[in-house]
């Protein structure tokens, strides 16, 4: 199933212990009471506390006889307004949303006009400061490609890779909305955000575009900028 949710009162989308507010939890429970059975859903993904999704992808497994539609619309009624289920099909037992993931399309959108926008603060970060687009691209050839992104990441374990591939990042200018996509094979624990914050900064001129090879080359978490929040970012598709 593919859905879309907002998360600004959502703690991510992973379950976690009681009364925490989920995605997965939310859906589960309407699932569990369709059917009658202990569903669990398997996403494509840990989103963050306060993070979007416009097209998130998740499978369960269940032996009720309910149609798809069926399911759709009894979906659509129980669960909260902030969380869609747009699309579900039928598919092969062997389909797994997360482990079948090949990539991830991410934008982080930065509000550019003097004023915020009522409607767009929830989805945006807001800098009324005037940013260089054009450094910014700039800068992005440095992020292209397999590169060790541990300066990019609050993960603080050794144990786990950080290597990961960025295969392409995209940035926009609409009516003073800049939108950075960002396509790679995986990413760590606020890696998008701090690579947007790291992006905001050469727009901002406070560092070079090449700064951002010295970084990837320091593997140093201190050597990144700062972490935008939450809000500015949304999953936008996931390919297989």
């Amino acid at each position: 199933m593919i859905l879309e949710y907002d998360g600004t009162r959502y703690k991510g989308w992973q379950k976690q212990k009681k009364d925490v507010l989920t995605i997965q939890d939310k859906i589960e429970t309407v699932l569990s009471k369709m059917t009658g059975e202990d569903i669990q859903v398997i996403g494509c993904g840990r989103t963050d506390s306060g993070v979007h999704a416009e097209n998130y992808v998740a499978n369960f497994h269940t032996n009720c006889d309910f149609t798809v539609d069926y399911m759709l619309d009894y979906l659509y009624e129980f669960l909260p307004e902030d969380i869609v289920v747009k699309t579900m099909k039928d598919t092969s037992e062997r389909f797994h949303a997360r482990y079948n993931v090949k990539s991830k399309t991410y934008v982080y959108r930065i509000n550019n006009n003097k004023f915020r926008s009522v409607f767009n603060k929830k989805y945006s970060y807001h800098n009324n400061e005037k940013l260089n687009v054009s450094t910014m691209k700039e800068a992005t050839e440095f992020l292209i490609g397999t590169h060790d992104f541990q300066s990019f990441t609050r993960l603080k374990s050794n144990s786990k890779s950080t290597i990961r591939t960025i295969k392409y990042i995209n940035i926009t200018e609409n009516q003073g909305m800049i939108d950075i996509e960002i396509n790679g094979n995986g990413f760590l624990l606020n890696m998008v955000r701090i690579i947007a914050g790291a992006l905001l900064e050469v727009g901002r001129g406070n560092i070079k575009p090449i700064d951002i090879e010295k970084m990837l080359n320091e593997k140093k978490r201190a050597d990144a900028s700062l972490i935008l929040p939450a809000r500015g970012l949304c999953l936008k598709d996931v390919q297989y």
